[in-house]
């Protein structure tokens, strides 16, 4: 499936998760609501997926760990932040770089319409 299709599916679960719930709780929150979406949808994806870091050639358990990946082509970050901030950018972009998957949602549940916490990247 090619990258618009996916992502465009995953952001009408996440309009679906946001309508119910409303902004105020917990990422965690989000995050559960959105993979009964996306399973729902019949859409593959994993939760809470180790990302070791490649250090000199050695991959290295670091304790980091992707919020939803989507059928190994698209890397979800969760916020549920005031603003989303260059560290946030920086983080999902750094997630997409361990992961070797070249695209990624960034998606912010803490505003009142979902679509103004919604960014798209693609290295």
């Amino acid at each position: 499936m090619e990258f618009d299709q996916i992502s465009n599916r995953v952001i009408g679960c996440a309009i679906d998760v946001h309508k119910s719930l409303d902004p105020g709780l917990l990422e965690s929150a989000y995050e559960k609501c959105l993979s009964f979406e996306l399973t729902n949808a019949g859409i593959s994806h994993d939760v809470q997926q180790e990302l070791p870091v490649e250090y000199k050639g050695m991959k290295l358990d670091c304790g980091y760990r992707t919020d939803i990946i989507i059928e190994n082509e698209l890397v979800i970050e969760l916020k549920t932040v005031d603003k989303i901030l260059p560290i946030h950018e920086a983080q999902l972009l750094t997630y997409m770089k361990l992961s070797g998957i070249r695209a990624g949602l960034l998606i912010n549940f803490n505003v009142c319409k979902l679509k103004d916490g919604i960014k798209r990247f693609v290295l």
